[in-house]
């Protein structure tokens, strides 16, 4: 069923954005790589070869998605599945104390407006394209597949914006794919845990371990590959629709 499908991958230069880029493409997909100017996504595009396409995009901007699908289009003639993957983390405390200093409230802005407006914003392009297709015997035209965290539901201190971001679009999941459930677009969302990504590999290697030993089973980070995985099962089955799966160990954050 991968044969021919094409994708759009938000985030596709690097991490689980990448990792589900190069799944697509191994199940014998083709894929549009968006992600920022300043990203390496030409070189991740020229890497893959043919059937991917790069487009630098900023996932809040109305053009540059509009401009991605306009390339979708030209080089590979339709879109069945869209992965939201691009995405910021902020951490800070409501209040400093011993600053007086309150939360930056642009900085807050900034992590609702690129990982709730910019998700949303996709969604509603997206959309409009997949729909042209034409349904196949389950009436079904296309999947949206977005990214939240567990941050949405175990929020620790100092994730209030990134939090709030990420319940964001796991409380718009049902609402859109009962919206689209007509159009024969199914509306899925991802909430991963701890996941070994270029923002991870950020922390020395200690707090990685330490981050490691807090996941029940299995006792590690996760893998970006084994989001990809997620991303192949829930586009193979058509009864996954209007739902948020956890992926993460059994893991619950604690405060």
């Amino acid at each position: 069923m991968f044969k021919g499908l094409v994708g759009i991958v938000t985030g596709g230069a690097s991490g689980l954005g990448k990792a589900t880029v190069e799944q697509l493409l191994k199940q014998g997909g083709r894929v549009v790589i968006c992600d920022l100017p300043s990203s390496p996504g030409a070189d991740v595009a020229k890497q893959f070869g043919n059937d991917t396409a790069f487009v630098p995009v900023d996932v809040t901007s109305e053009k540059d998605i509009r401009n991605a699908l306009q390339t979708t289009v030209d080089k590979f003639g339709r879109l069945d599945v869209a992965v939201n993957c691009a995405g910021i983390a902020t951490a800070s405390r409501i209040y400093n104390f011993k600053k007086e200093q309150p939360f930056d409230l642009k900085s807050f802005q900034k992590t609702i407006e690129v990982n709730l407006v910019g998700t949303f914003n996709v969604i509603r392009l997206v959309a409009g394209l997949i729909g042209k297709n034409a349904p196949n015997a389950d009436g079904q035209r296309g999947v949206i597949i977005n990214t939240a965290s567990i941050a949405a539901f175990d929020g620790q201190i100092g994730q209030a914006a990134y939090s709030a971001s990420k319940a964001g679009v796991v409380g718009m999941t049902l609402p859109v794919a009962r919206d689209l459930a007509k159009q024969g677009i199914r509306v899925v969302t991802i909430a991963p845990g701890l996941f070994r990504t270029p923002m991870m590999e950020q922390l020395p290697e200690p707090a990685i371990k330490q981050l490691e030993s807090s996941v029940p089973f299995p006792s590690r980070l996760g893998r970006p590959e084994e989001y990809a995985l997620l991303v192949q099962s829930i586009i193979q089955n058509p009864m996954i629709n209007g739902e948020t799966i956890r992926l993460d160990g059994s893991l619950r954050m604690q405060p």
